[in-house]
This record gives structure tokens, sequence and C-alpha cells, in this order.
């Protein structure tokens, strides 16, 4: 399968890297254009263990390939998948220009349909907001190309990121069309997981943090603490949470690993409220 990768970083290299070592042919654009000459010339920006040769052998084998050239992105990948950055603003929101940089990149160059799949870490709403993005640009350009737009959120820790990826314990899909979640799991089939927990949705792509095989509702919420009910515990007890919780850190420690990975629902206001959530639901002594 045809994937384009948007963005070199931390998740958009691994991504990209792992896709190509099962046999897809992986196209990573970037508009570093330094970090794209490092990765050319065989050098690789950040330290994973099984990343370099990874990145390596799929370079040799023509399955992963750098560039700095947009329409030649746009125009590889059936799949286009978005893991730009999204910093923290002043307020400690997520910092969203790039995701919609590139969706507008995408519905401004796109000649074909498309499946736009949000891998960055991103708050609700965001898959409607690449959506509107995207088809604003082909109005402007008076054309009306078929895309759907997915959420995808990553699983990695530090240190594991390839292992992680190769063997997930979940992968999680939020889409609007069944189209998007068969690409989906079709990309994922090779990789040994607990289970893909696919979402269709009323609303466009987006899917709360789910554990293999169940989800929580994202139209239970306004994207308040008190609006999912028990769609928080859900999400609470998933990913980096549930794990220092397992390795017995106390609650605070636990907010911490899980407030990435929260973010991604955008269920919490208050970061205090997850600290009393994790609490009610920690092991006790």
């Amino acid at each position: 399968m045809k994937v384009t990768m948007i963005g070199t970083g931390y998740v958009g290299l691994v991504t990209g890297a792992c896709f190509a070592e099962v046999g897809n042919d992986v196209l990573c654009v970037d508009v570093d254009a330094r970090k794209i000459a490092i990765l050319n010339e065989g050098g690789v920006p950040i330290h994973e263990p099984g990343l370099e040769a990874m990145v390596h052998r799929n370079v040799a084998s023509g399955r992963l390939r750098f560039t700095t050239d947009v329409d030649a992105s746009v125009a590889h990948g059936m799949l286009q998948f978005i893991a730009v950055g999204t910093p923290p603003d002043e307020d400690g929101s997520a910092d969203m220009q790039y995701v919609i940089q590139a969706a507008r990149s995408i519905g401004r160059l796109m000649q074909g349909p498309k499946i736009v799949v949000d891998k960055s870490t991103v708050p609700v709403g965001t898959a409607d907001r690449v959506r509107a993005a995207i088809a604003e640009e082909l109005s402007n350009r008076g054309v009306d190309f078929a895309f759907s737009v997915a959420s995808n959120p990553e699983f990695l820790k530090e240190g594991a990121a390839v292992e992680d990826f190769m063997r997930p314990d979940r992968v999680v899909v939020g889409a609007s069309d069944e189209r998007a979640i068969a690409a989906l799991r079709a990309i994922y089939a090779p990789f040994r997981t607990g289970g893909i927990a696919g979402k269709r949705s009323g609303r466009v792509g987006d899917s709360p943090v789910l554990g293999a095989g169940t989800y929580a509702d994202d139209r239970s919420g306004a994207g308040s603490a008190t609006g999912y009910g028990e769609g928080i515990l859900r999400v609470a007890l998933t990913a980096r949470a549930l794990e220092a919780m397992r390795l017995g850190a106390g609650p605070e420690h636990a907010a911490r690993e899980g407030i990435k990975i929260l973010k991604v629902a955008a269920v919490f206001d208050d970061p205090s409220a997850m600290v009393r959530l994790l609490d009610s639901v920690a092991p006790k002594p």
C-alpha cells in the first residue's frame, strides 16, 4: 500500500519505518530540509532501539523514502498520515497550526480520493477542522474529490517505540465511514495486536482513546470532564496512565504519564479531576 507520512519527528519516523518494514511503499515528507538531508544521508535524528537499522534496511529496499516535495507526497499515498508536531500554547492547549497546514496542502494538491489520518496528538474536534480545511481548499479549486478523515492516536513509549508499534496491544481507529476503517484495518493487519478498535461515528473521525475491542462514545459529551460520564473512566484506565498504575505509581505520577493520551480525547478541563479519578481506581496496598 502507498502511504504518505507528513512529518518525520518521533511519531512520523517510527510509524513510517514500521509500515515500510511490513512491505508498504512509504514516502515521508517534512518542511525541515536539514532533517530530510540527514535522513537521506543515512542518519537518524532520533534514538530508538532498532529504528536506525530498520530505516537503513527499508531505504535500501526502496520501500522508505524522504522528501521535502509536498506535491510529490500528496500525489504518492492514498493514505495520508498527519504526524506533525502540536506543541503546547501558553495556555497548555495544543497548537494546531501545523495540522491544519498539512490538511490544507492535501486539499490544495490532491488529484483523486484520499484517506487522511490524524496521527498527531490532537483534541476532540480536530477531524472536523481537518475535514473543513480540505473541503475549503477543494472548493477554492472548483473540484470535488472524495476523501475521508480518520483518527489513529499513537501509543508509543520512548525507548520501546519500535517494539510497541510492531507488537501493539491496541490499535485505535476513529472514522466517519467504513472505507477509512477498512483501509486502516488492512494496513495494520500484519502487526500482532490484541485487537483493533474501529469506531464509526456521527462526528467526523474523532474517537477517544480506546482499549482493544472497546470504545467510548465520542458523542457523549461536549469535551468537558463532566460530560463524558463512564467514558472518562475508560479513557483514564487506558494507555500510559494504566501502565503507570500497574507498575505501582501513585495517581499524580499516573496522571502525568496519561496526560498526553488524555489530551487526545480532550476530556479533562481540570487536571485535578484526573488525579482524583485515578486515585479512586488506583490499586490499594
